[in-house]
């Protein structure tokens, strides 16, 4: 769609007005994960549906962001999203209602000086239903367009609802997928990822560096004392510390590392594109960063240490089990030290 320049006198009244719940409604629709997703089959469907039901020319499922209406699919559309303030269906959106109908749009005062109508792609009848969450949250519409002005029946009114309601449930069905997928794939206790999840990252790091040759590094921990804070102080009294070495061990890995845990108090993680001398430098931090005291939320104070294992992959690596197990023998000799509490496995001498 052409994005015509709208005077400054005229943008006040053209700007669509603001959504209620609107950080509520964003944190919603981002849990989808569907924004600048690939095509969908059903998705597609919906819409030519939609074009043979009501026989019109334009049809847009779409997905407001937070400054663009987003397109799952549409019929008709030369764009694949529009600027949120210069959306008609921003303003369907805004009014809360089952439905907008405008039967003429340049006899509408909202709209007649609109880009979209005073200008081509020069609509005329413009139909839009909300899509729902089951918080009752509007994520988007499910619109029909035409360059002819048209009366729009009851029935017709009905058939768009049930429309919109099928792609809301779609919508739901997705957001559900990525929940179970989320919690597959994440500790329950920590928000880390799991060993599912690490173990997925490491293969395809092994992938990429057997094709490519670039270094990456593996590190395996746990930590020293937590069998002692646990019977000491309870079961809970664990979980707190879990959670802030968790949070400490989250602030020195890099962007783009997967920190995991594995359970109890096991932690790994896939240092990518990380060579022996920065993992040495992370292992560091992290020893630092989890040796300092913790204050449990009853006032005590307890410390903790942490162990660390570290294997770089090589041209001598073949697998992935094999260079677990080089950071898992690291891991044991950096346990036996004193002081040092990381070793990176350096091999048979």
């Amino acid at each position: 769609m052409t994005n015509t320049a709208v005077p400054p006198s005229d943008a006040a009244q053209l700007a669509a007005p603001a959504l209620i719940n609107e950080a509520q409604r964003l944190s919603a629709l981002h849990a989808c994960e569907v924004l600048d997703s690939g095509p969908s089959v059903v998705s597609d469907a919906l819409v030519r549906l939609a074009a043979r039901t009501f026989h019109v020319p334009a049809v847009s499922l779409g997905l407001m962001d937070a400054d663009r209406l987003w397109f799952k699919a549409s019929i008709g559309m030369t764009d694949s999203e529009q600027a949120r303030d210069r959306s008609l269906c921003a303003h369907a959106m805004a009014q809360c209602e089952e439905l907008l109908v405008v039967e003429d749009l340049s006899r509408d005062s909202r709209f007649a000086q609109h880009p979209l109508v005073a200008h081509p792609p020069h609509w005329r009848f413009y139909a839009s239903a909300p899509l729902r969450n089951a918080q009752g949250l509007i994520l988007g519409t499910l619109a029909i367009w035409d360059t002819q002005a048209r009366n729009f029946s009851a029935i017709d009114r009905l058939a768009l609802k049930d429309l919109a309601l099928l792609a809301s449930d779609q919508l739901a069905s997705r957001q559900s997928l990525v929940q179970l997928h989320h919690l597959a794939m994440t500790d329950p206790l920590t928000g880390l990822a799991n060993r599912t999840q690490f173990r997925q990252a490491l293969e395809v790091e092994m992938a990429h560096a057997m094709r490519t040759g670039e270094p990456f590094t593996v590190l395996s921990m746990d930590l020293d004392g937590f069998r002692d804070v646990n019977d000491g102080f309870g079961h809970a009294a664990g979980e707190e510390v879990l959670c802030e070495v968790a949070r400490r061990l989250n602030q020195q890995v890099r962007l783009g590392d997967v920190l995991s845990r594995f359970g109890g108090d096991e932690f790994g993680v896939v240092m990518r594109h990380g060579a022996k001398d920065s993992a040495q430098v992370l292992a560091k931090r992290i020893v630092k960063a989890v040796s300092a005291p913790i204050t449990l939320s009853t006032g005590d104070e307890i410390g903790v240490g942490i162990s660390i294992g570290m294997a770089a992959y090589s041209d001598r690596v073949e697998s992935v089990p094999m260079l677990l197990v080089q950071a898992d023998q690291a891991l044991y000799q950096a346990k036996k030290q004193n002081e040092k509490r990381w070793k990176m496995f350096v091999g048979i001498r």
